[in-house]
């Protein structure tokens, strides 16, 4: 039986159906990848599912106490609390079964034998009922073990969290309630790499059920088991990743296509018939009529693809031949050394991505390349002629009170791109904003739409130098390729700052990525280029290290001497702990082995389907084995040093 289930569910905003007699169900285990256009209904959905709001009509059926957890795209908790007790108020349930439990039992001691005795003792009973089948006794326990597998400390003051954390206390929180199912809008949202690769991790070998909404390609490929289309308000179901999910559809795209013309075509040949007129006494041409009239209603009815964004950029005079070079740059606040000793040239039509975890400095690197911020040391020098278009994360260049026709071209009614001027109205319907929405207010707009805006404000202006702050939060993965492709074929510079490993791939030609303390360094190609180089240099440098400490060992080593002799003696271990600690490196690589093979089998999450006990079983023995591996670990290293 599913966990969760909706059938012919509908769901309006306006006249736009979002869920227009749609069906959804969720399996144990399975994780499923919600995926569709800005404004489609996407958070809706989830929210439905939350139990946070309800269809207009549709039956809903769900497994007896079945626990679900909404982590909505910014979660919202108090951030003078300290992470312990925000983490903890997921619990407010048991604690609250804690404390009636507590003033029952202090009733009861009071209490002399009789009915109402009875009655305290009746309700003690349920709670303890209670406290037992939600595991409440352990609350404490349940949350430090939380913390501690996520990576954070309980004592921190919430609010003092960069993004990124803030995003894994969230997570933390949800998932200290140990949810049957998990709802996660956007969950890669202000997570670096580091954090996104933790959270892929973390999520393939959960057992709860799990339903996300995320624009990440590459995430959905490595976490999704199926991917589920919101598409003109019905919810197409798709098994695999995203990868296997686009070859299905554009295979059914195709062949709704052909069906459409045909179905065009005869409604065009049954019209001109009609127009000849008929004979209304026959039969035949009576149920001809009626075939005609349905056939009408049926075209009437019908919900088009929705068409694609127009991108094209008003491409400015061409800049330099070099826009930036950097000689020797360091810039520091405070104690702290941001970048260090940086050099590097950007040549005109050069693309480039800037890697590194949050709080690395991109930002600020970002701004020295354009001459906006002062290094402390080394000199910056920029070239002539650029023109700077930038996109900025925060959106911090809309004005929530202005209209889109306004926040576009302000106080005209045409906008030029490339020589071409165009009408306010069209240009907006370009970025699909219908010609009705035009004189709304920005503050109207979700959170994609905002950044669909931004972009339709940045390439209304001549530029030949494009600076992109993390574009792809919110966008819609249709509207993510085509700005790969314009950004490809741009004849100007782009300066790209995103956490889409994708994107970065299929865009920049070359990164700057953060190599820690403020080094940073030039790489050619993209994200996945960077990757393999930087793991090639990491090997290349611990070979070496290892060479200059054999060769240190040789050169360090005990003299041929009896004194030398007798000290060699005094530290050699005894025979039973040199077969231990010759036992240990296979002990740990089996232990490795057997991890990889069990999180191979929970990744694509059919295990739960096929066998929910085998699902648990081998979810409990790979969170067994961390521990396993710790404890040898740790014992290679205590015999490793005293062998020494």
């Amino acid at each position: 039986m599913s966990l969760y289930s909706i059938s012919n569910a509908q769901l309006a905003f306006g006249h736009v159906a979002l869920l227009d007699h749609a069906d959804f169900s969720l399996e144990a285990g399975e994780r499923v990848g919600l995926i569709g256009r800005n404004g489609a209904g996407k958070s809706s959905l989830l929210k439905i599912i939350a139990g946070l709001t309800k269809p207009d009509d549709g039956l809903i059926t769900r497994q007896n106490e079945l626990t679900t957890v909404y982590v909505p795209q910014e979660p919202e908790f108090d951030l003078e609390a300290s992470v312990f007790d925000v983490v903890a108020s997921g619990l407010s349930h048991e604690r609250e079964l804690l404390d009636q439990y507590d003033v029952v039992a202090h009733k009861l001691a009071d209490t002399p034998e009789g009915p109402e005795h009875d009655e305290l003792l009746h309700s003690m009973n349920a709670l303890q009922s209670s406290l037992d089948l939600h595991d409440a006794w352990s609350w404490q326990t349940r949350v430090a073990t939380t913390l501690q597998q996520i990576g954070l400390d309980g004592d921190i003051r919430s609010g003092a969290l960069s993004g990124g954390m803030k995003k894994r206390v969230a997570l933390a929180r949800a998932l200290v309630v140990q949810p049957d199912v998990l709802l996660l809008d956007e969950p890669t949202n202000h997570l670096d790499f580091d954090g996104i690769r933790w959270l892929e991790e973390m999520l393939v070998t959960l057992r709860t059920g799990l339903l996300f909404i995320t624009h990440d390609r590459a995430f959905l490929d490595k976490v999704a088991t199926r991917i589920v289309d919101l598409d003109r308000g019905r919810l197409l179901s798709y098994p695999g990743n995203y990868s296997a999910y686009q070859t299905r559809k554009a295979q059914q795209l195709e062949i709704e296509q052909v069906e459409s013309a045909k179905f065009d075509k005869l409604l065009a040949q049954e019209e001109v018939w009609i127009r000849k007129g008929v004979e209304a006494r026959r039969t035949r041409s009576v149920g001809r009529i009626a075939r005609l009239v349905e056939m009408r209603n049926e075209r009437a009815e019908r919900r088009n693809v929705l068409g694609n964004v127009k991108l094209d950029v008003g491409q400015g005079e061409r800049s330099g031949k070099i826009v930036s070079e950097l000689t020797d740059v360091t810039k520091r606040y405070g104690n702290r050394t941001i970048v260090d000793n940086f050099t590097a040239t950007v040549m005109r039509g050069d693309k480039f991505g800037f890697i590194g975890p949050n709080g690395a400095g991109k930002t600020t690197l970002l701004k020295m390349i354009l001459g906006e911020l002062a290094p402390d040391e080394g000199t910056v020098r920029t070239g002539t002629n650029t023109q700077v278009a930038y996109f900025d994360q925060m959106r911090a260049q809309l004005d929530l009170d202005k209209t889109l026709a306004d926040t576009i071209s302000p106080g005209s009614e045409w906008v030029e791109v490339n020589g071409v001027k165009k009408h306010v109205m069209s240009y907006l319907g370009d970025f699909l904003f219908a010609p009705e929405r035009a004189r709304s207010p920005v503050r109207s707009l979700s959170g994609g739409e905002r950044n669909r805006l931004l972009l339709a404000r940045l390439f209304a202006r001549p530029a030949n130098v494009l600076v992109l702050d993390e574009p792809t939060n919110d966008l819609d993965i249709q509207t993510l390729e085509l700005l790969e492709e314009l950004l490809t074929d741009y004849d100007g510079t782009v300066l790209l700052v995103s956490h889409d490993r994708q994107f970065l791939d299929n865009v920049v030609t070359s990164v700057f990525a953060s190599e820690g303390g403020g080094m940073w360094r030039e790489y050619v190609g993209g994200f996945t280029d960077w990757q393999i180089q930087r793991e090639r240099s990491e090997k290349i440098a611990l070979d070496a290290a290892r060479d200059t400490a054999k060769q240190a060992k040789k050169e360090d080593g005990p003299k041929d001497s009896g004194a030398g002799r007798n000290a060699q003696r005094s530290t050699k271990l005894p025979y039973k702990e040199v077969r231990e600690l010759e036992a240990l490196p296979a002990q740990i690589a089996a232990l490795e082995a057997e991890q990889k093979s069990i999180a191979a089998k929970l990744e694509d999450g059919s295990v739960y389907a096929k066998d929910p006990k085998e699902g648990t079983r081998l979810s409990a023995r790979h969170a067994a084995i961390d521990e396993e591996l710790l404890v040898a670990l740790e014992r290679w290293e205590e015999l490793e040093a005293k062998r020494k």
